[in-house]
């Protein structure tokens, strides 16, 4: 009962009671005229009616305060949650007057709040060196590199940026604030600080760097040395146990030249050199030498050419090269005897781009899988009991080389019946990536 009286009484010193405070003095102002010169009778009606009036202004005025209070409570939590974020966040209208800035945006721009809440920003700010990096990400046309993770006009929009003064790696996501009739209200940017994560994952990158020109050396010497014993004569025993060792050395020392290219991609020098290349014909060079290999594996290969003659892109033939086999020679380790892997290539309707599909007939990928299938060192549980061998790299090196070319791969399995990756490729050399960019796993 108490706690009733005083939220009664706080309800009642809100703005929104000041209408019931003045019906309330009119009230008693008129009851006093009906006292000096209206009958009893009148008098009484016309109180009864006030009355009336006055506890319907009172309920809704009550009910309109506690919905009033409940905002101002949900906005103060809110503005609480936004302020106490390691994420930078920015709020502003569609014509970039800026609502929202919180004290981790604050950092990451090294401007304060009370110098841009409140402006309206445009791209000519960027020459002003406060606002240069604020306007750059504001406006990601102006960044010196981005790399976008989502689909253009799909929201949320999802950049990667890079900037070398001062040297910041930035994740930024990008979503529109909408009203319940569909009314475009503004747009709000979560901008991550990704520079200290892309920082300890080159110093790992360097390590593992380091370790694998190691260990290339020496096995590149026992690879040479199994080499050269076979052309010796020897038994037949003698003869199974260097051919044994020439396979081990030859796994062995492609898993350290896996882990050689991982720390190149990593470290933003895998040292790309594109050029204006038929797709086509780039495909069907590499399915002439996968097809021996596929042959002993007793798999089929099918390779479906779109109906133009050519499709030139710009891309990097060799590393595009490296993407490409990695996906088929997946295809073909991990099928079924008698299976098949069918290629394709088509142009996307409405879209810049060149869909490459490679599908098989294999052991396929489980839901629980997906979501770790591009990242390093991952095998399914499946593949390493089909083909123990391997280090789990290839489709993350696959991936790296797909984004730094400007497109995005994607892949649909279903157990026991086979898996089909989809990879894009821009048609508009202007999608393809300026430079390189150190890329993470998500």
């Amino acid at each position: 009962m108490r706690r009733f009286f005083q939220n009664l009484v706080l309800y009642f010193k809100l703005p929104e009671m000041r209408l019931f405070w003045y019906f309330l003095l009119l009230l008693l102002f008129v009851l006093v005229i009906d006292v000096l010169y209206l009958p009893a009778l009148w008098t009484f009606i016309s109180a009864g009616v006030f009355l009336v009036l006055g506890v319907f202004i009172v309920v809704n005025n009550l009910r309109l305060a506690r919905s009033n209070l409940q905002i101002k409570i949900e906005h103060s939590e809110l503005r609480s949650v936004i302020s106490n974020l390691r994420d930078g966040v920015i709020a502003y209208t569609p014509d970039f007057r800026i609502l929202i800035f919180n004290p981790a945006a604050e950092q990451i721009f090294s401007v304060k709040a009370r110098e841009v809440v409140g402006q309206s920003l445009a791209p000519e700010r960027a020459k002003e060196p406060l606002f240069k990096l604020l306007a750059q990400v504001i406006f990601p046309s102006l960044a010196p590199t981005t790399v976008r993770r989502s689909e253009a006009g799909v929201y949320p929009q999802v950049v990667e940026m890079s900037f070398e003064e001062p040297a910041l790696n930035l994740r930024v996501i990008t979503d529109r604030i909408i009203d319940s009739g569909g009314r475009l209200l503004g747009f709000i940017k979560l901008i991550r600080d990704r520079t200290r994560e892309t920082e300890l994952m080159q110093s790992k990158t360097e390590f593992i760097s380091v370790a694998a020109h190691q260990l290339r050396t020496p096995l590149t010497g026992i690879n040479w040395a199994f080499d050269a014993l076979l052309k010796e004569p020897l038994s037949e025993t003698q003869k199974e146990v260097a051919q044994a060792g020439l396979r081990a050395a030859a796994v062995s020392l492609r898993s350290v030249n896996d882990l050689l290219d991982v720390s190149k991609i990593e470290e933003g020098r895998f040292g790309y050199v594109f050029e204006n290349t038929d797709v086509i014909a780039l495909m069907e060079k590499i399915l002439e030498e996968i097809k021996d290999e596929a042959r002993r594996a007793g798999v089929k290969l099918y390779f479906q050419p779109p109906e133009e003659k050519q499709i030139m892109l710009t891309l990097d033939p060799q590393k595009l090269g490296v993407a490409i086999s990695n996906l088929i020679d997946n295809a073909v380790k991990y099928n079924v005897q008698n299976g098949e892997v069918i290629i394709g290539i088509e142009r996307l309707k409405d879209k810049p781009y060149v869909q490459i599909s490679v599908k098989d007939t294999g052991l396929g990928i489980s839901p629980e899988a997906m979501s770790n299938l591009f990242t390093k060192f991952f095998r399914a549980e499946n593949a390493v009991k089909s083909v123990p061998d391997g280090i789990g790299l290839g489709l993350y090196i696959a991936k790296n080389i797909i984004q730094r070319h400007g497109g995005e791969i994607r892949a649909e399995s279903q157990v026991n019946r086979g898996t089909t990756f989809y990879f894009t490729l821009p048609t508009d050399p202007k999608l393809v990536p300026a430079k390189e960019i150190v890329y993470s796993e998500d």
